[in-house]
């Protein structure tokens, strides 16, 4: 803080001015921590016609240098002392936007201090969660599952059933070589084979006009040669 050689005056002014002084109104709603503080304007609006009756003038100035933005706030007596009070904040977001709301928390915090002003803090909130280090969660992470593995029959496996029920002399052994070849397939839950093998034992059968029956409740073929 600097000051004049003496503030015996401005002293005594200041006193007489917080006997008078209110806090500020908490005239304004902080959205993210949902509470109400006095903006700059109810401060200014407080102290000034009070420390302005006591001869005392506020003036700040504010300043921004390699990322830090300040702020000086004066009372000056008319008796020509006066005491000032720097105060500094780095600022994240360096455009117009950003130095000017740090700016503003600036002025209206010091303000406050040097005049005695209760207020809420919110922006003050604000930055003391942002700089807070998370800390690490103790909840389990959730285990992906794998998903499960999808088998089929190779090309050269269903060339090999079309081949054999091409071959059968009969609808006996027709009949056989389709059901040995869809239990290979239901072996490894491979539907799309089954329902293969079915079209192809249709157009194998329609020589012998042989209606298609399985064995198996898992997969019965509707007449239209695919597995259901």
């Amino acid at each position: 803080m600097l000051k004049s050689e003496s503030i015996a005056a401005l002293a005594k002014a200041i006193a007489l001015s917080q006997l008078h002084v209110e806090n500020a109104l908490k005239s304004s709603t902080n959205p993210h921590f949902k509470s109400k503080y006095a903006d700059l304007a109810e401060i200014l609006n407080t102290v000034r016609p009070v420390f302005s009756a006591n001869g005392i003038a506020i003036v700040q100035t504010p300043t921004f240098e390699s990322g830090v933005a300040s702020v000086e706030t004066m009372l000056c007596h008319e008796s020509g002392e006066f005491i000032s009070s720097v105060c500094s904040s780095p600022v994240s977001k360096q455009d117009a936007q950003g130095i000017g709301s740090a700016i503003t928390y600036l002025r209206r915090y010091s303000l406050a201090a040097m005049c005695g002003v209760a207020q809420e803090d919110d922006d003050g909130n604000g930055a003391s969660d942002k700089d807070k280090p998370k800390q690490p969660s103790n909840k389990p992470q959730p285990q992906t599952k794998p998903a499960p593995e999808v088998k089929k029959l190779s090309n050269d496996e269903r060339e090999m059933g079309v081949k054999d029920m091409k071959a059968a002399p009969d609808e006996a052994a027709l009949k056989e070589a389709l059901l040995g070849w869809h239990k290979a397939a239901k072996d490894v839950g491979d539907k799309d084979s089954i329902a293969f093998f079915n079209d192809c034992y249709h157009q194998c059968a329609a020589a012998f006009k042989e209606p298609f029956l399985h064995d198996d409740n898992d997969y019965v073929n509707d007449g239209s040669g695919r597995a259901r």
